[in-house]
């Protein structure tokens, strides 16, 4: 399962929330799927995570979020990446995201929405055609 061979993935937990074990299965899971995954470990500003996918030269960004502030770290996370000069580094989202909320997420620009309820298998293959798509747009 090398779905994601090459791709540079930051998985980040932004925010106060102090539960990440979801955020790490993710990491492995992206792992073992062949893509480099850099963990910015808990409670990490928009700011220190968009400069770590800048420095790290990341393809996407995955947002694991469970504490309800979903819209403005989403928001707060791609204003800096776009105030870096890297507009174009995706992100996807994944932890407790109420399903009134996806509509809104992915009109601001989110690639994904990955719930509990997934299995890894077709989150790595979902992830995987986004960053392909991706690639193929001018």
């Amino acid at each position: 399962m090398a779905e994601l061979h090459g791709k540079r993935i930051v998985i980040a937990k932004p925010g106060l929330d102090g539960h990440d074990v979801g955020a790490k299965i993710i990491a492995l899971t992206l792992r073992d799927a062949g893509a480099d995954v850099i963990y910015t470990g808990l409670r990490k500003s928009p700011q220190h995570i968009a400069r770590i996918a800048v420095d790290e030269d990341a393809d996407a960004v995955g947002l694991s979020i469970l504490s309800g502030s979903h819209h403005e770290l989403v928001t707060a996370t791609m204003e800096e990446l776009r105030r870096q000069g890297a507009g174009d580094i995706k992100i996807f989202v994944g932890g407790t995201i109420p399903a009134r909320d996806h509509e809104k997420l992915l009109a601001a620009g989110v690639i994904a929405i990955y719930t509990a309820e997934m299995r890894l298998d077709d989150v790595v293959a979902s992830l995987a055609r986004h960053l392909a798509s991706a690639m193929s747009e001018p």
